[in-house]
């Protein structure tokens, strides 16, 4: 992709979705109450029918031998992107206002794991077509690392959560349209059934970045999250600058194919995640932290989301 203005314009249109989720929660018309709800809306419906209509409406599979490659590089990179973190936080972070282990494990939490969702798949559908099957596998690997290492980093045990993982509908979801893939014939099923999928799945991504604008709205309104600029900075770093350039390093030595290259391109660019601050809140750790770096970078991620992807498709292209 060389033209810079389209990336430019589909990048604004998604942060402008986020910023109209979170003028309807100050107008009152997202409460706060409403936010668990949405959510198990859209993890356990929306999501689901999301994944099902994309790999359905997508091209058939050319193999499934190569169908490892991206869950195991999601998770791979995860948690790298992880362990990282968690070495800066504790040998670096005390120099820069980690002070204590709460702040170091909420600091190496997010900072590790890239907005995997909201922001990069309405980007693939827009730019990169071929690579929404691959980068929903990708997210299997990401929720893996997530609830394995990451919930080890955060809950300062030897805690996982690979159950929940296994057995979310999400999962279950893309396991399933994989295989009635490969063995239906998916032209067979009913048009009215699946204009109930295509109609849910549809919904995902709009109420998911409704609800994320709507949730950031709240941190915004908290100043506290401005202080400490040397954790801006580093998160902005190693989130964006840092592990972009590892993984698109690691993604040429092991020469992907065109559509993984894409998938590593549009994860490489985005800003951390939001859904860990609810696991920094479950397990009392420093959710101011976790403002820092999960704000910092969804803002510089406006400039640099652009940026990545325009430079990406010269860096693939030799």
């Amino acid at each position: 992709m060389n033209d810079l203005l389209p990336i430019v314009g589909s990048v604004l249109g998604v942060f402008l979705v986020m910023v109209l989720g979170g003028v309807c929660r100050r107008r009152g018309w997202i409460a706060q109450q409403a936010d668990h709800s949405l959510a198990k809306l859209i993890a356990n419906v929306l999501l689901p029918a999301y994944f099902v209509s994309r790999i359905f409406a997508g091209p058939q599979f050319e193999s499934l031998a190569l169908a490892w490659q991206p869950p195991m590089f999601g998770f791979m990179m995860t948690s790298g992107g992880f362990a990282i973190g968690y070495l800066f936080a504790k040998k670096i972070g005390p120099r820069i206002g980690l002070v204590n282990d709460s702040q170091q494990r909420a600091f190496a939490l997010c900072v590790g794991i890239c907005n995997y969702g909201y922001i990069p798949l309405p980007l693939a559908e827009k730019f990169y077509p071929d690579a929404v099957i691959p980068l929903i596998l990708h997210n299997v690997g990401v929720d893996l690392a997530l609830w394995s290492v990451g919930l080890a980093i955060i809950s300062g045990g030897t805690q996982h959560g690979w159950k929940r993982v296994f057995l979310s509908p999400p999962f279950i979801a893309v396991i399933a349209a994989c295989f009635m893939k490969v063995v239906v014939d998916v032209n067979q099923i009913p048009l009215e059934l699946m204009f109930v999928v295509n109609a849910l799945g549809d919904c995902a991504i709009p109420i998911g970045l409704l609800l994320s604008g709507a949730i950031m709205m709240d941190f915004l309104s908290d100043v506290s999250w401005m202080r400490s600029p040397a954790i801006h900075v580093s998160a902005i770093v190693i989130r964006q600058l840092i592990l972009p350039s590892l993984m698109i390093a690691a993604a040429l030595l092991l020469s992907f194919g065109k559509s993984m290259q894409e998938v590593v391109l549009l994860q490489a660019a985005m800003p951390a995640a939001v859904f860990p601050i609810v696991l920094v809140r479950l397990y009392e750790r420093d959710a101011e932290t976790s403002m820092q770096v999960i704000l910092s970078t969804s803002l510089a991620g406006f400039i640099l989301i652009p940026v990545w992807l325009f430079a990406g498709g010269f860096i693939f292209a030799f």
